[in-house]
């Protein structure tokens, strides 16, 4: 009776062995050189991608605007078997447009994947900081899919109109990294009474409200992406137009009411009353408590500043928004008002960021 030996197993065997041992030397080689250029190049690479994401809204604005969202026929491709547009004699600029914006997804996956790299392999931050960096590129990947089910949907308002939700999620997410980027893995600790953050949450959803009733009332006026193609929202653009209006008030009222608390609170840390010793050091006036001196991570001066950015981009949004609506709807003012709408909702993740403090 004859026994055979077993055959090792693809893992045990010499040349599987050699291959994870060179993988593992390249992973290590490249981490490596990541850790080189992290200090130089993290924050950078953050605020490229921050800054793409709103660029993109703004050239998929244009897309919309021109009627060339079915400039490329198909998805993935452009025309069929083709990645780019056919050149021939009778071809329009709306093939060249859409193959444009379809090309700058491709320089955002570059940017997303460079994130990824710098911050998300970063070991010496925590995990939650990791995940915050793979986010964009994670998002870009799905948005590049939604962007394809709009052609192959002949542009549905619903699914053009999740697709910029979604563009609006991935420019607070990635303001939301830069904070994070600026900022250490400590513990979080309030710069803010409870009542600040208690009407800051409500800003974020009366915000979220505005972006959700601005798609409606687009996905309900001219612009449907393509001449020939008029999928509309069956409602009176106008009368969402004055809900949306509505909104915006909404929110403007919100964040006035956390200013004039930030404000309150500013003056109070303001005027705690004190005096000077002879060696320069400040010291409370007789009869009060010591109050040490608030340090500039834990003051609400930053918050402030932030906020009243805030209301000025949201004031400047507005005063767009109604120019648009009274003028036509023209092109150019439309997709100003796209980008009002990204840049807004980053200063809204950047105030929230202020908020807080962590320390390394």
């Amino acid at each position: 009776m004859t026994s055979t030996a077993p055959s090792p197993s693809p893992e045990s065997s010499p040349v599987a062995t050699a291959r994870t041992g060179r993988l593992r030397a390249v992973v290590t080689r490249t981490d490596a050189a990541l850790d080189r250029l992290r200090p130089r190049w993290t924050t950078r690479a953050v605020v490229a991608n921050l800054v793409a994401q709103i660029g993109i809204v703004v050239t998929g604005g244009a897309v919309r605007l021109t009627g060339s969202g079915l400039g490329c026929s198909t998805w993935p491709y452009c025309e069929p078997g083709r990645f780019t547009p056919e050149f021939h004699s009778e071809m329009g600029i709306h093939s060249l447009i859409e193959f444009g914006n379809r090309t700058l997804t491709g320089v955002l996956v570059v940017v997303a994947l460079a994130v990824a790299l710098l911050a998300g392999r970063n070991f010496s931050r925590s995990r939650d900081y990791r995940l915050w960096a793979w986010a964009p590129l994670v998002g870009v990947v799905v948005q590049a899919v939604i962007g394809g089910i709009t052609v192959l949907v002949d542009l549905h308002p619903a699914v053009v109109g999740s697709h910029f939700l979604l563009s609006m999620i991935l420019v607070a997410v990635s303001a939301w990294v830069l904070v994070r980027t600026r900022e250490g893995d400590g513990p979080v600790t309030p710069v803010v009474d409870p009542r600040v953050r208690t009407v800051a949450r409500a800003l974020v959803l009366v915000g979220a409200l505005m972006l959700v009733l601005g798609v409606v009332v687009t996905g309900a006026g001219p612009h449907s992406g393509d001449d020939e193609v008029g999928y509309r929202f069956a409602v009176d653009p106008y009368a969402m137009a004055r809900v949306h209006a509505l909104s915006v008030w909404a929110f403007v009222g919100t964040l006035l009411v956390v200013l004039a608390l930030l404000v309150r609170a500013r003056r109070a840390e303001v005027a705690a009353p004190s005096y000077d010793r002879a060696d320069g050091a400040a010291q409370p006036a007789r009869g009060v408590a010591p109050v040490p001196a608030p340090e500039a991570t834990t003051s609400v001066a930053r918050p402030l500043r932030s906020g009243l950015v805030l209301l000025g981009v949201t004031l400047a949004q507005g005063l767009v928004g109604y120019v648009q609506l009274f003028t036509g709807l023209p092109i150019a003012l439309v997709n100003l008002h796209m980008l009002g709408a990204a840049v807004l909702t980053a200063a809204l993740a950047l105030f929230l960021g202020t908020l807080r403090h962590r320390a390394a």
